[in-house]
C-alpha cells in the first residue's frame, strides 16, 4: 500500500498536450483554398479583356501560372517548387518579360510621327482629306465622352436641324441615339455619356480635330464648338489591297518603307501624306547605331566615360572604404561605435536629396566648394571639371557602404592568420597586402562586380547633378557627363523628339555589354578562390 501510494503519478508526455493534427490543418487548408480561389477568380476575370484586347500571350501565360499554381500548392508534393515558383514568376515579370519587350520595340519605328498604327494613321489621313462642300449638311454639336473629359474617348452628339433627330457618331460610324434629351435642338443629355464645357470641348480640340464619323457618302467633323458637317472625300481606303485611291486623280498609295518609317506613296514616289505609323524594320535600329558616323563617335565617347566613371566610382569608394574600416577596426581606437555611426550618415541619407544638395555645393557663384577652396571654378561648365565633381559626389555617396562591407569581412578574418603572419616577420603592410588584403578579396570581390553594374547604369547621379552635360551647340543629344543610360533616356524622350525603337536597340546594346562586362569580371574574381 505504502509503495502504491509513493508510487510517483506517470507523467503525460508532451504529445498528449498537442493538439490534433487535423484540428491545425484545417485553418491551413481554408487558408490555401482561399489564395487558390482569388489566385483563379483574378485571371477568370481577366480573361474576357485579354481576349478583347487580342492578348494571347498574356493569356497563355497566366493560365500557364495557374495551372502551375494549382499544381505545386494544392499538394503536398513537390516542396522546392513551393519557394522556387514565386521567385520565377518575378524573375520572368521583372526581368525576362522586360528585355523581351525592348528587345521587340527595337526591332519598330516607334516613336514621335509613329505612335499610332497602320490603320489609325489611315484614318486620319481620310479624315484629313473630308473637305466641306458649299451646301453640306449640318449638325448641332455637343461633345461628349465615355471616359474622362481630358483624355477622351470622345463621341459627337448631333442633332439634325431638319429633322430633330439626334444620333452619336464616333470613329467607328453613325448610330442612332432615341434616348437622348434635346434641349433647344442640341443633346444635352444621354445615357452613358458625359458632356463637355465648352472650355473643355477647347482643351481638347486637339484630339477632336483628329474624330471623324464615316457614313455613306462621305465623313462628318467638327466644325467650330456647336457645329458639325457632312464632307465629301476624294480618297477611297482598299482593305483588300491595303491602298489608297484618289477618285479625283487615279493614283494608288500604297505603304511603302522610306528610311524608317512607312507613308502612303504612289507608283511615281508622291507622298499621300507626311503621317506615318509604327512599322517592323528589323534590324535597321541596329545598322545605324553601328554605321551613322554621328551616332557611331557619341556611342563610343559615352560607352568609353562610362567604363571610367564605373571603374573609379568602384576603386576611389573601395579603397577609402577600406582605409576607414581598418582604421576603425583596430582594438586601441576609442568610441567605434560613434565613429562608424558617424560615417554611416551619408548611406542613410537618400541619394536624390545628396545630389541635389552637392549640385549646389559646385555652383561657381555661392557653392560651397568654391567658398571653402577660395576658387572660381565653373565646375558644370567644362567637360573636365564637370567629369571630377561627379567622381567626387560618388565617392561621397559610395564609401560608406565600402565602409560597411569591409568592416564586416575584416571582422570575419581568423585573428590566428594575423598573428601567424606576424610571427613570421611581416609588418603591418606586408601582413596586409599578404594576408588580409587577399582573404578580404574574397566575400567582397562579388559586392564590387554587383557595385560596378550598378555604377554603369547609375542614372540619379547624373541626372540630378549635371543632367548629362555640359552640352556643345552642335551636339545637344550627347552630354558630357552622359552615360549610356542617360544617354538612352535621351534619345527615348529627348526634346528633339523620341525614338523609342532606337532607344531600345541602344538599351539592348547596353544590356549586352553590361552582361560581357560582369561575366568577365566574375570570371576573373574566381582566381581570388586559390588564396586560401
Amino acid at each position: 500500500m505504502v509503495s502504491q501510494q509513493l508510487r510517483p503519478a506517470p507523467q503525460e508526455s508532451p504529445a498528449s498536450h498537442a493538439a490534433p493534427r487535423g484540428s491545425r490543418s484545417v485553418p491551413v487548408l481554408l487558408l490555401k483554398v482561399l489564395v487558390l480561389a482569388v489566385v483563379i477568380s483574378t485571371v477568370v476575370a481577366l480573361t474576357p479583356a485579354l481576349v478583347a484586347a487580342e492578348r494571347w500571350g498574356f493569356l497563355v501565360f497566366f493560365w500557364v501560372l495557374v495551372l502551375l499554381v494549382v499544381a505545386v500548392y494544392a499538394t503536398r508534393r513537390a516542396i522546392p517548387l513551393k519557394y522556387l515558383l514565386p521567385g520565377a514568376v518575378l524573375l520572368f515579370s521583372f526581368v525576362v518579360y522586360p528585355v523581351i519587350s525592348t528587345f521587340q520595340v527595337s526591332l519598330t519605328n516607334l516613336g514621335d510621327g509613329t505612335r499610332a498604327t497602320r490603320e489609325e494613321a489611315t484614318a486620319q489621313i481620310l479624315g484629313a482629306s473630308v473637305v466641306q462642300a458649299p451646301d453640306a449638311p449640318r449638325y448641332n454639336l455637343s461633345v461628349a465622352t465615355t471616359g474622362s473629359p481630358s483624355a477622351g474617348p470622345y463621341a459627337f452628339l448631333l442633332v439634325d436641324p431638319a429633322t430633330g433627330e439626334a444620333s452619336v457618331g464616333t470613329d467607328e460610324g453613325l448610330e442612332p441615339l432615341p434616348d437622348a434629351t434635346v434641349t433647344d435642338g442640341f443633346v444635352t443629355a444621354a445615357d452613358g455619356y458625359e458632356l463637355l464645357t465648352p472650355v473643355q470641348v477647347n482643351d481638347a480640340s486637339a484630339q477632336l480635330a483628329d474624330l471623324t464619323v464615316p457614313v455613306d457618302g462621305g465623313a462628318i467633323r467638327q466644325l467650330g464648338i456647336r457645329q458639325a458637317f457632312l464632307g465629301s472625300t476624294p480618297l477611297v481606303y482598299d482593305e483588300d489591297a491595303e491602298t489608297i485611291t484618289n477618285t479625283d486623280t487615279g493614283a494608288v498609295y500604297a505603304p511603302t518603307l522610306q528610311g524608317d518609317r512607312e507613308y502612303y506613296v504612289s507608283a511615281d514616289g508622291q507622298r499621300l501624306s507626311d503621317q506615318s505609323w509604327a512599322a517592323d524594320v528589323g534590324l535597321a535600329n541596329y545598322v545605324r547605331a553601328f554605321t551613322d558616323a554621328r551616332i557611331l563617335s557619341d556611342f563610343l565617347g559615352i560607352f568609353g566615360w562610362t567604363l571610367v566613371f564605373a571603374t573609379l566610382s568602384v576603386a576611389t569608394t573601395f579603397a577609402l572604404g577600406t582605409v576607414l574600416a581598418i582604421v576603425l577596426n583596430d582594438r586601441r581606437v576609442r568610441g567605434q561605435k560613434v565613429y562608424r555611426s558617424v560615417l554611416l550618415l551619408p548611406y542613410a541619407i537618400p541619394s536624390f536629396i545628396s545630389l541635389l544638395l552637392w549640385s549646389g555645393f559646385w555652383n561657381t557663384d555661392f557653392g560651397l566648394i568654391n567658398d571653402l577652396t577660395g576658387l572660381s571654378v565653373d565646375w558644370f561648365g567644362g567637360e573636365t571639371t564637370a567629369k571630377v565633381a561627379v567622381i567626387l559626389t560618388n565617392l561621397w555617396l559610395g564609401f560608406p557602404y565600402m565602409f560597411l562591407v569591409v568592416t564586416g569581412a575584416l571582422q570575419a578574418i581568423p585573428e590566428d592568420l594575423k598573428e601567424a603572419a606576424g610571427l613570421d616577420g611581416a609588418g603591418g603592410f606586408t601582413g596586409f597586402r599578404t594576408i588580409t588584403f587577399p582573404l578580404l578579396l574574397i566575400p567582397t570581390a562579388p559586392l564590387l562586380v554587383a557595385s560596378f553594374a550598378f555604377n554603369f547604369n547609375n542614372f540619379n547621379t547624373i541626372f540630378l547633378l549635371t543632367g548629362g552635360g555640359p552640352f556643345t551647340p552642335d551636339n545637344p543629344t550627347a552630354g558630357g557627363t552622359d552615360l549610356l543610360i542617360s544617354y538612352t533616356i535621351r534619345l527615348a524622350f529627348g526634346a528633339s523628339g523620341a525614338q523609342f525603337g532606337f532607344a531600345s536597340a541602344i538599351a539592348v546594346l547596353l544590356f549586352i555589354l553590361t552582361g560581357v562586362v560582369a561575366a568577365l569580371q566574375f570570371r576573373l574574381t574566381r582566381r581570388l578562390e586559390d588564396v586560401i
